[in-house]
Parts: C-alpha cells; sequence; structure tokens
C-alpha cells in the first residue's frame, strides 16, 4: 500500500468515525397556530472548540434554515444568543458542546415575548424596565456644554461603577428569577442592579429618596426572594445578590 491510499483510507476512517452531538430544540412559532410547539432533533459533527452558537449556526445553514435564534457579537458582549440550555439560562457563543451532555436540550428564555424558537423580545422588556426605573443621569451634569471636560471622578468609584456597569442585558437573570416569574411587574436584578450603579454616580442629582421611591415595594427590592439564581447565571459574574441586599438595608437605614 502506497502513502496516498494509506492517508485516504486513514481519512474515511476519521471521517467514519466522527462523533456526532445532538442538540434538541423547542420549536415554536407564534404567529402559526397550526403548528403546535414540539421537540425537534438536529446533530452536528463535533469539532474542538465547537461553541452552542457554532453547532446553531451549522444547522441553520446546512440543515434547517427556518430555525430562530439570536446573535450579534458572538464573543460574550452582546448577550442576543441567551436560551435554556437544559434549563439553564445561558450564551449560546460561551458554551461549549465539550461540556454539555449529548443530546443536550435548549428552549428560549422564560419571561419574555417569544418571537419564534430560541429568539425572544428582551429588548422590549428591558427599554419598559429602564423608562420605569428612569435609567439615566439627571442633574447639572447633563446641561454642561458637551465639549466642557467632566470633572476627575476618584478612580476606585470609577472602577465601582464599571464594574455594575458590566451588565449586557442578556435577561438571564430575569429567566432565572423565581420573582420574575410569578410578578410581571418585578424589576428584576438587572433593573436593580443599574439603578445601584446610578446611585454611586456623583453626575447624578437625585437624593437616595427619589431612588428609593422607584423600587421600595414588592416589585423592586422587597420582591427578592434572595435564591441567587440571578447571580449564579449572570455570564458576566455580577455580584447581583449583593446589590439588592445593599439597596435593601440603605432603604431600612433610611426608614429607621
Amino acid at each position: 500500500m502506497n502513502q496516498l491510499q494509506g492517508s485516504l483510507l486513514a481519512s474515511d476512517r476519521t471521517s467514519s468515525e466522527a462523533e456526532l452531538f445532538t442538540l434538541e430544540v423547542l420549536r415554536c412559532n407564534p404567529e402559526d397556530s397550526s403548528v403546535q410547539p414540539h421537540w425537534q432533533r438536529y446533530s452536528v459533527e463535533l469539532s474542538e472548540g465547537m461553541t452552542l452558537f457554532i453547532a446553531l449556526s451549522e444547522i441553520r445553514e446546512q440543515q434547517d434554515p427556518s430555525l430562530q435564534f439570536d446573535f450579534v457579537c458572538r464573543a460574550g458582549i452582546c448577550g442576543s444568543c441567551a436560551m435554556l440550555i437544559n434549563g439553564r439560562p445561558g450564551l449560546a457563543c460561551r458554551t461549549l458542546l465539550s461540556s454539555l451532555p449529548s443530546p443536550t436540550r435548549l428552549a428560549p428564555l422564560p419571561g419574555f415575548a417569544l418571537i419564534g424558537d430560541l429568539s425572544v423580545d428582551t429588548g422590549r422588556w428591558m427599554r419598559s424596565m429602564s423608562e420605569r426605573l428612569q435609567i439615566w443621569v439627571e442633574g447639572a451634569a447633563t446641561e454642561r456644554d458637551p465639549c466642557e471636560v467632566e470633572e476627575p471622578m476618584e478612580p476606585t468609584l470609577a472602577e465601582e461603577i464599571y464594574e455594575l456597569d458590566r451588565c449586557i442585558e442578556c435577561g438571564c437573570c430575569v429567566a432565572a428569577c423565581g420573582t420574575a416569574q410569578m410578578r410581571d411587574d418585578f424589576v428584576g436584578a438587572v433593573g436593580l442592579n443599574k439603578l445601584a450603579r446610578l446611585r454611586l454616580d456623583p453626575r447624578d442629582d437625585r437624593d437616595d429618596a427619589a431612588f428609593y421611591e422607584l423600587i421600595g415595594d414588592d416589585d423592586g427590592v422587597f420582591g427578592c426572594m434572595s435564591l441567587l439564581g440571578c447571580e449564579d447565571v449572570c455570564p458576566k459574574d455580577l455580584s447581583l445578590g449583593t446589590q439588592i441586599a445593599y439597596l435593601r438595608r440603605a432603604m431600612l437605614r433610611e426608614a429607621l
């Protein structure tokens, strides 16, 4: 047997022995009532370093162009590809198939309007939450000339604000929150984290009472059951439970 024949046989053997990974996707189209929600199986050839996003992209490109899921950055920054992965919220672009069992089940995030299959409308929910909590800087700082240099900020404070501002609004914390699944008006850990960040920002002129008025009920900090599901699934490892506890203690001190 010559070298070329040996290489071809090795290639054929490698191809035939390629490991297949199976995904079970919950298919649902809200605009087509004639088709009931159902699980559909797909198989992809497993390769080293393959992410769930890559697998779904291959399925859509090579097997089923009707499969719906979202993505933008593919780098864990935009939060668009969040979904339930074996019942746990996570980002498809940050999840390696090697870390998952086969078959793995995929479903859309709960708590958000379903667009189709794995695609949900997190933007509408996030916008409503932001408008309700007034997540923007208010005060003299917003009225200055945009060309004017801002007052310097202490590096430690700037770092603390930046840490809370790393939230990518993926919706994982909302999907993992028991209160959010029971109460439609609960602002969730993402909203409370944003308000905690804004409260630290010296450019905002609102006093603490103005902040607390926005979240001082069961739809705000006192609706949290402290299950820490939000913190467990946050892809940016934000201390969401700590921020909620901080706001709660600060409000109680204010009341006393």
